[in-house]
């Protein structure tokens, strides 16, 4: 069979891939190889037969109280009027005792020391009285010898091996971890030299990191990650390094190279070394995923493109990794969201969409974030996950979701959220906000002024940025929150002021002077998106100069954020564009300064004690140096207010 023939031609959904592929895996008992290891190193470990106690604990009568152990008895009629009194020693009717102490034979209760006292040396007076076995910790009052402590296929906690270690229990038998073989497969792969945290891929080249992600995620999952060097795109090289990973591991992961082109081997390798069983699930990112099995082994072979990457893990080899430890994957909390931007979908594939998550004015808002398969950081920057079923095209803005939590509750809850134009002093305030803040963040989803205003308006977010400037009062974003939310009290916080000019190449090549040459038909230029305040202010000079839009070669071109400008220039993509200074500084372009312009937050004025722990960052000397070491930002009026 061709390379071509194995294109998707056994592509499932993704319930069925992995009965499939788990229906053909041999999963052996984990009772039958198996690890003894010493208690207090089990913790993640999963126990691989059951833990009977050894010992009763505690495995005395002990003392619960500092006191005096007595007998009941003699101070039935002790109380503060007619206090009882008892010889103190050994020998006699009253033995002091500190917490945890063996409760002498024949006695059968302890007197809290605060209900004693010692008149006389060697005689104590009890002013209340104790039933039999008050203040007494008994044998086996926390578990009795004999009984179960842990079941079999249990994941150890800290708790766990207390508990364990009190039923005399200093080993235990575990589950063996899973041996995991990851093969990174490409010519394009870089692995950065160990230690020489300076050097930079070659241009061309791909940083190898999906497999030391995979590596994190198989030891989160109780496994054994095995990373294997990387091997170039030859089919016969990489049938190689799957036969020595199956003599070696339990699993074996080829990553990249499982779609059907030229280079793609992964494939038709694991069907020439067992059985290919799947090719092709139906869920994006992730389509590209081939499954099977050789030697009751699982062979997968992953997607390339990172998110793919680990969406494909987590739907195999996670319940893979789970199902050889004897226990069942670990499942994420979710909590029901407002959608705050509208999600298109394709019907027929199921897709995976990543969100950041805050809660604003009492409900959980999502608002999804970049959704390429290739982009990595939005994994990272991503505090929840929204499935769609294949039978749905899309959803819209508003909608009621079930979101799964990658973030903690708590920090879910405390986390502000941004939606509105980008700016970079916002990464310094989430960053001075977890410093100063624990447990707090910042969610910042790039929309544009105009897009945050909107949102802003649907209580979407705690606050907006925005640099809109109003053409015919030449104030800025005022005269839009008038506009666009009429009636409401919103208070404006001044964050900067920042400068606003071209982006071109190093050493200004074509001679840029300022706005008129962005109507010379030798330049290509990059804009930012509709309802961006960067936009707004570029229609607004181009219709002052009498410029029309149709001059402007590339006007629309677009992009979300200044980096991604300044990047399409450094790039080549383009040869100008608009932005601040501190992104053109930032990728080494040279800058032509135009104007300075305020950059506020809009915020409405019942929600400010909401955010004030940023506003006291803001109001701070360290942002201040902070955000004007960045080039182009005076801070001298951050944190100054005015109503609208």
């Amino acid at each position: 069979m061709s390379r071509r023939d194995y294109r998707y031609l056994k592509m499932m959904e993704p319930d069925a891939a992995w009965a499939a592929l788990r229906g053909r895996v041999t999963v052996p008992d984990p009772a039958e190889d198996d690890d003894e290891i010493a208690t207090a190193d089990a913790a993640g470990r999963v126990s691989s037969r059951p833990v009977f106690a050894r010992i009763s604990s505690p495995h005395y009568h002990g003392a619960a109280m500092d006191g005096f152990a007595v007998r009941s008895e003699a101070t039935r009629e002790a109380s503060e009027a007619r206090p009882v009194r008892l010889r103190l020693g050994d020998d006699a009717d009253a033995v002091a005792l500190d917490t945890g102490d063996l409760l002498p034979a024949g006695f059968d209760a302890v007197v809290m020391v605060e209900h004693a006292h010692e008149p006389c040396e060697g005689m104590i007076e009890i002013v209340k009285s104790v039933p039999p076995w008050q203040h007494v910790r008994l044998t086996g009052e926390d578990v009795v010898q004999g009984e179960l402590v842990v079941p079999r296929g249990k994941r150890l906690t800290a708790f766990d091996l207390g508990a364990l270690l009190a039923a005399g229990a200093a080993r235990v038998r575990v589950a063996r971890r899973p041996r995991v073989a990851l093969i990174p497969t490409g010519d394009e792969l870089w692995e950065p030299p160990v230690g020489d945290g300076s050097a930079t891929p070659p241009t061309g080249a791909v940083i190898e990191f999906n497999t030391r992600v995979l590596a994190a995620l198989v030891v989160e999952w109780g496994g054994e990650p095995v990373r294997l060097p990387p091997v170039r795109d030859d089919a016969r090289a990489l049938e190689g390094a799957v036969t020595a990973a199956l003599d070696a591991c339990d699993v074996v992961v080829i990553n990249a190279g499982s779609s059907a082109g030229r280079d793609d081997h992964a494939p038709s390798v694991i069907a020439r070394l067992g059985e290919l069983l799947v090719h092709g699930v139906n869920v994006m990112p992730g389509k590209p995923t081939a499954l099977g099995v050789a030697r009751g082994k699982a062979l997968l072979g992953l997607p390339g493109y990172p998110v793919s990457t680990v969406v494909a893990a987590e739907l195999f080899l996670q319940p893979l990794v789970c199902a050889l430890l004897g226990v069942a994957p670990v499942t994420r909390p979710s909590v029901r969201a407002t959608l705050g931007r509208k999600v298109p979908s394709k019907v027929g594939h199921a897709e995976v969409v990543r969100v950041q998550v805050g809660k604003v004015a009492g409900r959980y808002v999502a608002t999804p974030v970049a959704r390429g398969a290739g982009v990595i950081t939005s994994l990272s920057r991503a505090s929840g996950l929204l499935r769609l079923p294949p039978g749905v095209e899309g959803l819209e803005a508003g909608a009621e979701v079930s979101i799964e939590l990658l973030a903690p509750r708590d920090t879910v809850d405390a986390t502000l959220v941004h939606v509105g134009s980008h700016d970079l002093t916002l990464d310094l305030l989430h960053d001075l906000l977890r410093a100063h803040y624990p447990g707090r963040a910042l969610s910042s989803v790039n929309a544009g002024s105009l897009g945050g205003l909107l949102a802003l308006g649907r209580g979407e977010c705690h606050f907006s940025g925005a640099h809109l400037l109003d053409p015919e009062s030449g104030d800025y974003t005022a005269p839009y929150v008038r506009r666009y939310l009429p009636g409401r009290d919103v208070t404006l916080v001044h964050l900067v002021r920042r400068e606003q000019g071209l982006y071109v190449a190093h050493r200004n090549p074509h001679c840029v002077r300022g706005w008129r040459d962005l109507a010379r038909s030798d330049l290509r230029f990059v804009n930012r998106q509709r309802g961006a305040g960067t936009r707004v202010l570029l229609d607004a000079r181009l219709r002052e100069l009498g410029v029309d839009s149709d001059a402007v070669r590339g006007y629309e071109r677009e992009e979300h954020t200044h980096m991604a400008v300044a990047v399409a220039v450094a790039s080549g993509v383009a040869d100008i564009g608009l932005g601040i200074r501190a992104a053109a500084q930032a990728l080494g372009l040279h800058f032509v300064p135009l104007e300075w312009e305020p950059y506020e937050l809009c915020v409405p004025t019942g929600g400010l004690a909401d955010i004030e722990p940023l506003l006291a960052i803001i109001r701070s000397a360290e942002f201040r140096l902070a955000a004007e070491a960045l080039g182009g930002y005076d801070a001298s009026r951050s944190g100054e207010t005015r109503s609208v």
